[in-house]
C-alpha cells in the first residue's frame, strides 16, 4: 500500500522506513515483555508482516501508545544448512502421496523477526498503519500551487531525525559514503527497513545536505550535478560496500514524499520494496533525463500518486473538488 505524506520518518518516520524511524534512543530500552497489545492495525500475509498498536509503561509509570511492528526477514543463503539440522524439530502435518508439509521450528538463532518500534506514538502513527482505502490522486501544477503546496506549509512535519544524520548528531557510524558539497552533496545510510544481513531486501536512503528542496515537484536543471552525483557516487558505493552491481538497484525518488527533504531510495531490484509501485516511485534517472530535457519538467506536468482516505491531504483534494 502506498503512503502518503504523514509526519513521518523513513523507519517510521515517519518511516521509517520507511518510511515509515530514527529514533533518539527510546527503542533501545522498549519493554518489549511488558506490552500490553490493543489490536492489530493491519497485518499482511504475503510480506509476512503485522502492525501492533499497543501501550507500555512509561518511566513515570504511565500507559503510553506505541506501534510495535513485526516483519519476517528473508532467508539467509549462507545459513540455510543451519536452518535445517541445527537443533530444528520438523512436524509432520500433513502427507499424500509425493506431497507432505512439516512444521519447521528452528532454534532462536535462526529464528530472527525484524522488530520496529515507535514510541512514543502519536495518533497520526497510529492512523498511517492503520488499515485504509486508498485512492489515486491527478495532481495538475495548478493543485500543487493551490492545494498540495499550502497543505505543506501549513503542517508542522518534523525531520529534525534527518538533520541530525546530516549533522552527525546520529547515525554517524552508519554513513555508507558521504559527499560533503553544501549544494550538490549528500549522505548514504542503510534505511532501517533493511537489518543489514542479506542484501535480498538491501535498502538505503541518499539525503541531501541542501533543505530548500522539498520533492521532486522543486527539482529544475539546477538541480542536475546534485542528482547525477547521488547517481553516479550512489552506485559506486553500494557496489564497493556490498557488491552490487548498478545492474541490481532500483534508484528512485517518490511523489509525495514520506518527509519533505529530498531523499532518493537505493533497493535491490528484486525486493518489492514498499513504495515501488507505478504510481509513486520515479526512476532518477528519469527524472535526470526528463530535468535535462525541459528545466521546468515537474512545475509542467501532472503527476498521480495515491492517498489514503485518512489523510488529511486526501480530504483538501475532496473539498476543492479534484477527487
Amino acid at each position: 500500500m502506498a503512503e502518503g505524506p504523514q509526519a513521518k520518518r523513513r523507519r517510521p518516520e515517519e518511516g521509517a522506513a520507511a518510511g515509515d524511524g530514527h529514533h533518539d534512543g527510546a527503542g533501545a530500552h522498549f519493554p518489549l515483555a511488558e506490552l500490553r497489545v490493543l489490536r492489530v492495525l493491519r497485518e499482511s500475509a504475503r510480506d509476512k508482516t503485522v502492525f501492533l498498536h499497543g501501550q507500555a509503561t512509561s518511566p513515570s509509570g504511565e500507559g503510553t501508545d506505541a506501534v510495535v511492528i513485526l516483519e519476517k526477514t528473508p532467508f539467509q543463503e549462507e545459513k540455510v544448512l543451519d536452518l535445517l539440522k541445527k537443533h530444528t524439530k520438523l512436524e509432520l502435518q500433513m502427507s499424500n502421496d509425493i506431497y507432505s508439509t512439516y512444521h519447521l521450528y528452528p532454534p532462536p538463532e535462526l529464528s530472527e523477526i525484524k522488530t520496529t518500534v515507535v514510541y512514543p506514538a502519536t495518533e497520526k502513527h497510529l492512523q498511517k498503519y492503520l488499515h485504509q482505502e486508498v485512492h489515486l490522486i491527478r495532481e495538475t501544477w495548478e493543485d500543487y500551487k493551490d492545494i498540495t503546496l499550502p497543505f505543506i506549509q501549513s503542517q508542522s512535519f518534523s525531520i529534525q531525525w534527518v538533520y541530525n544524520i546530516l549533522e552527525k548528531k546520529a547515525e554517524a557510524d552508519r554513513i555508507v559514503h558521504e559527499n560533503q558539497d553544501p549544494s550538490n552533496g549528500f549522505v548514504l545510510v542503510p534505511d532501517l527497513k533493511w537489518n543489514q544481513n542479506q542484501l535480498d531486501d538491501l535498502y538505503l536512503i541518499a539525503l541531501v545536505h541542501r533543505r530548500d528542496v522539498m520533492s521532486l515537484r522543486d527539482l529544475t536543471a539546477e538541480h542536475l550535478p546534485l542528482l547525477r552525483n547521488i547517481l553516479q557516487e550512489g552506485k559506486e558505493a553500494v557496489m564497493k560496500r556490498f557488491g552490487v552491481p548498478s545492474s541490481k538497484l532500483r534508484i528512485y525518488l517518490h511523489y509525495q514524499p514520506s518527509y519533505y527533504h529530498l531523499h532518493v531510495h537505493f533497493t535491490a531490484l528484486g525486493y518489492d520494496a514498499p513504495g515501488s509501485s507505478v504510481e509513486r516511485a520515479h526512476l532518477l534517472a528519469d527524472v535526470i533525463d526528463n530535468l535535462a530535457t525541459d528545466s521546468m519538467f515537474y512545475q509542467k506536468r501532472a503527476l498521480t500518486f495515491a492517498l489514503r482516505a485518512d489523510e488529511l491531504l486526501f480530504k483538501k483534494f475532496q473539498e476543492a473538488g479534484r477527487v
